[in-house]
């Protein structure tokens, strides 16, 4: 990946919604140029996909949870049908296998503090090998983006 990929990458990180033209032109290449570059780093993995930010808030999920999980045993079944569980539920938006105390760690967005304690009773706790769950709530954003720094 040289410069010109690295100012690609940026302009389509800063601006995601300009044309091939219009990126084409910020980074001094001709349009179909510029094409084939994006197109490689897609299929190279390095552009993962495309997506619309929505604003949690604005659509009633104001409540963001930092929930650590412990588990009862570490064996690699227990570890893949966790993950499995997780990825099946929508209001785990991010989860990292973590080193510590925890095992992982998950931000879960919800409406309130009161569905946050219904999805900890009937789903969290219920994960495959979960032995505790330790919540922290959110009680403002300081920083939230997606922007990688290229």
């Amino acid at each position: 990946m040289d410069r010109i990929d690295r100012n690609i990458l940026a302009a389509m990180q800063d601006q995601p919604d300009l044309s091939t033209g219009e990126i084409a032109e910020r980074v001094g290449l001709s349009n179909t140029p510029c094409w084939r570059r994006i197109k490689k780093l897609e299929a190279d993995g390095v552009i993962a996909g495309k997506v619309i930010l929505l604003n949690a808030k604005a659509l009633g999920l104001a409540v963001n949870v930092f929930a650590e999980i412990r588990l009862r045993q570490h064996d690699e079944e227990t570890l893949l049908a966790l993950e499995a569980a997780v990825a099946r539920q929508p209001e785990i938006v991010e989860c990292f296998s973590v080193s510590g105390e925890s095992d992982y760690m998950a931000r879960i967005v919800t409406q309130s503090i009161e569905t946050y304690e219904t999805f900890l009773k009937k789903v969290l706790l219920h994960l495959p090998g979960v032995a505790a769950v330790n919540s922290r709530f959110a009680l403002g954003c300081v920083k939230m983006t997606t922007a990688l720094p290229i």
